[in-house]
């Protein structure tokens, strides 16, 4: 008989290093990796605030700090010594010998969590691609034990160290799966390009703003919506009624946090392209969250990259229910004009979120009637190419078409009619 057999969350050390002018915003990045450590399957014993004007090329945090903390976990048993920012491989090395435990920086952190979240092919290869675009540079660190000149018999040749060689395998393998994300893109367009008759909306914000819990009430959907960063890694694309007859698109992602590994995002560049390929941007931010402001800075800077700052942006300020202080809501409805206000988990403020949607939609798509004869057979067979079909009656002579399409398409559309009278 075999007992259930849970793993014991490794015991950490959470650290940073803050200057005089940024220690409240130091301990609310602290507070974010002790979440992330959580997430990762971590118990905090302790955080750590070193204060230092500049970062110690060494240690990071300054030698005779990080010999207190090798004490500290060594009287209560720490395992694992997390730093907040990403340490080079000088540092990496220096820790490691001073503290003989595990060492993990935020961007470490981070790919851990996504590899144990990836769940699907495109997913596994984005975060298999970030995560040896990670450790490239930090071999000297991670295999020291490797890096000997092997000598004797059957070793004469080129002289190549196997830390050398260990590079060599690893650049090889992240050729090969960039050429596997890149067949992936081309599925992806392929799949995608079926939805250019619609009017694309997805869904971005920080990492736990509710975007999944949206998508799921306003679609009747049943994705994946936890109190948990990163519990979607791939995008999810719903249809959504607005109308009788009137529908979009809707696509959740990945949600974004302060300092993302750059690898990953660009790793992700297939996933997230559905910031992209929309008509409208719906940004989802945690009103109840006491550094909203600076969250909304990170997606609108992570959207900046990604292409997608020039699209129709909604800001929808999610969790009002939780608020203490609803003030900040006349705040904030001063500070971003247009914005909405709602709560996902109890619904409150949906229907005027659709409506604004329905009047995108109804200023952005025609709909139009024609009449063609049976044998202007290329005709129709463009129209359904662009356009999404309402109705198509088949009569003796000819056929009736109702059809709604983007302005672009309908002048398409109208010239390629004209041309064929």
């Amino acid at each position: 008989m075999l007992d259930n057999f849970e793993p014991k969350a490794e015991k950490a050390i959470l650290i940073s290093v803050s200057n005089s002018n940024n220690r409240e915003s130091v301990e609310e990045h602290l507070d974010e990796l002790e979440l992330l450590a959580s997430t990762a399957g971590a118990e905090t014993i302790f955080k750590v605030i070193q204060d230092k004007n500049k970062i110690d090329p060494a240690y990071f945090i300054g030698k005779g700090k990080a010999q207190e903390i090798a004490e500290l976990a060594k009287e209560n048993e720490i395992n694992l010594i997390i730093f907040d920012d990403d340490l080079n491989p000088t540092q990496l090395r220096n820790l490691e010998k001073l503290f003989e435990k595990k060492i993990v920086d935020r961007s470490g952190l981070i790919l851990d969590i996504f590899a144990s979240h990836a769940r699907t092919k495109e997913a596994k290869t984005q975060v298999e691609l970030a995560q040896l675009q990670y450790m490239l540079p930090r071999l000297t660190r991670a295999w020291t034990h490797l890096s000997k000149q092997y000598g004797g018999i059957g070793t004469k040749g080129p002289g190549e160290t196997q830390i050398e060689t260990d590079r060599r395998i690893i650049r090889t393998r992240i050729s090969h799966l960039k050429q596997v994300l890149k067949k992936l893109e081309s599925q992806h367009f392929v799949k995608t390009s079926r939805r250019k008759n619609y009017i694309n909306a997805t869904l971005v914000g920080y990492t736990n703003a509710g975007k999944s819990t949206l998508l799921n009430k306003l679609t009747n959907s049943n994705v994946l919506a936890e109190n948990k960063l990163f519990a979607t890694l791939d995008s999810v694309t719903r249809s959504l009624e607005l109308d009788k007859n009137k529908k979009i698109l809707l696509s959740d992602t990945v949600g974004f946090i302060r300092k993302l590994p750059p690898h990953l995002v660009a790793s992700f560049k297939t996933t997230l392209n559905v910031v992209k390929e929309a008509d409208i941007i719906l940004h989802i931010i945690d009103i109840s969250h006491d550094f909203f402001e600076d969250h909304i800075k990170v997606v609108d800077d992570t959207l900046k990259e990604l292409g997608g700052d020039k699209k129709i942006q909604i800001k929808v300020f999610n969790k009002v229910d939780a608020l203490s202080d609803k003030s900040r809501i006349k705040y904030v409805g001063d500070k971003f004009k247009n914005c909405l206000f709602i709560s996902a988990q109890r619904g409150i403020g949906i229907q005027r979120l659709k409506e604004k949607l329905l009047t995108i939609y109804e200023n952005s798509f025609i709909e139009h009637n024609l009449s063609l004869k049976l044998n202007q057979s290329k005709i129709v067979s463009k129209i359904y190419e662009l356009a999404e079909i309402l109705e198509a009656v088949y009569e003796e002579d000819k056929i009736r078409i109702s059809y709604r399409a983007s302005s672009a398409a309908y002048n398409k559309i109208q010239q390629l009619i004209s041309n064929n009278i």
